[in-house]
């Protein structure tokens, strides 16, 4: 069901086939993903949902790397993360991932600029040029006049911009966002995605968004709904719209 097999090969950057996934503390044993499988072709913005619990964050980090799995394959761009060491597969997140998520990370006692330049001096950059860079991404999410502003200092919308752009100071292929709106206010929580549906199409990154929110699955292309570790249904933009406006 969530397999198209009118696109073309090279234009797939996220593939999945058949990923399980199970959580055993040795008292309990959970299967959190049942055999997923799952294609996402470029540019696009897929929206998961479905009710706590029921895999998506899960499916997530298993897709981004940030979780082992137990069975099955995840391609990035043609390349199976899952054979990767651990360093290599940081390096490659580093490099080709961004991420936002809804408690920001950022560190409190450093100011916006420099939690953007953060990965980048990690990294090894030159501290000028990541300085460059970290101006230029709070450009891209129009807050380039709080640089130096602490997080204390911004309003929750203003402290996801700046997590929005540090995860695009490297300019990656693919964006995962883990309910980038879930701590905002309707009207900030649709600023949020004006801005990522506006850099979506800019600069045409994968993103991958998982959401509780309908009207933030209707600004995204595909939503493929969960439960019980497996994909159940998907939808297509407009069917997701409907629902956010109370549809069918």
């Amino acid at each position: 069901m969530t397999q198209d097999s009118s696109i073309p090969a090279a234009e797939i950057v996220i593939e999945a086939h058949d990923v399980d996934k199970i959580y055993d503390t040795g008292t309990v044993r959970t299967h959190a993903l049942r055999k997923v499988s799952l294609s996402v072709p470029r540019g696009e913005m897929l929206a998961i949902m479905g009710p706590s619990g029921c895999g998506k964050t899960t499916l997530l980090n298993c897709l981004s790397g940030l979780d082992d799995f137990d069975g099955g394959v995840v391609l990035i761009n043609g390349t199976d993360i899952s054979r990767m060491a651990d360093d290599r597969k940081t390096e490659f997140r580093a490099r080709d991932m961004g991420f936002v998520f809804q408690t920001y990370n950022l560190l409190p006692v450093l100011s916006a600029v420099e939690n953007v330049e953060l990965p980048l001096i990690v990294s090894g950059m030159r501290p000028k040029i990541a300085r460059e860079k970290a101006l230029s991404s709070l450009d891209r999410v129009h807050l380039r006049d709080q640089a130096n502003n602490r997080p204390a200092q911004l309003s929750g919308g203003q402290r996801q911009r700046v997590t929005i752009a540090r995860a695009l100071v490297n300019r990656p292929a693919i964006i995962w966002a883990d309910e980038p709106t879930g701590a905002l206010d309707s009207a900030t929580a649709t600023e949020i995605m004006d801005l990522i549906v506006e850099l979506n199409e800019a600069e045409h990154q994968t993103c991958v968004i998982v959401t509780h929110d309908p009207k933030v699955a209707a600004r995204c292309h595909r939503t493929i709904h969960m439960a019980d570790g497996v994909i159940e249904r998907e939808n297509t933009q407009a069917e997701m719209a409907a629902v956010a406006l109370g549809g069918n």
